[in-house]
């Protein structure tokens, strides 16, 4: 890991620490849609369209890179019933989305996994579709 990504994941980590505050959850309902614990601008209705374009449907395998807490890949699995494999850097966002896979009935089927974009540990066509919302690499 580069000092440059050593630093950023640092600095995500301790905002995945902190709880979302109730006035960042009324905002993300009034921007996004819901609330999902999205550290982005993707609206549920932009998640909606990237579900119906990727065809994403039960058996299709998505990879969410840059899942922080699971936005949107949580929502997509959940209204499509597809497996998704939550990728990030930083550990806390994605224990956040596992405790939200588990709240939800999606643990069996949403599974974190520690990992950079730059060097994924999956084999080639290990998935059926990737989404990258709101991160910049």
């Amino acid at each position: 890991m580069t000092n440059t990504e050593h630093e950023t994941r640092e600095r995500f980590a301790g905002r995945y620490r902190v709880a979302p505050a109730q006035v960042s959850r009324r905002i993300e309902l009034a921007v996004i849609g819901g609330d999902w614990g999205a550290n982005g601008y993707t609206t549920m209705a932009q998640a909606g369209l990237l579900a119906r374009e990727l065809g994403l449907r039960p058996g299709v395998r998505l990879l969410d890179l840059g899942a922080g807490r699971g936005w949107p890949g949580l929502y997509l699995a959940a209204g499509t019933g597809c497996q998704v494999v939550l990728a990030d850097v930083p550990i806390e966002g994605l224990r956040s989305a596992a405790a939200r896979a588990e709240r939800e009935a999606l643990a069996a089927r949403a599974a974190p996994v520690a990992a950079t974009a730059r060097r994924p540990p999956f084999t080639a066509a290990a998935f059926d579709a990737v989404v990258h919302t709101d991160v910049l690499c």
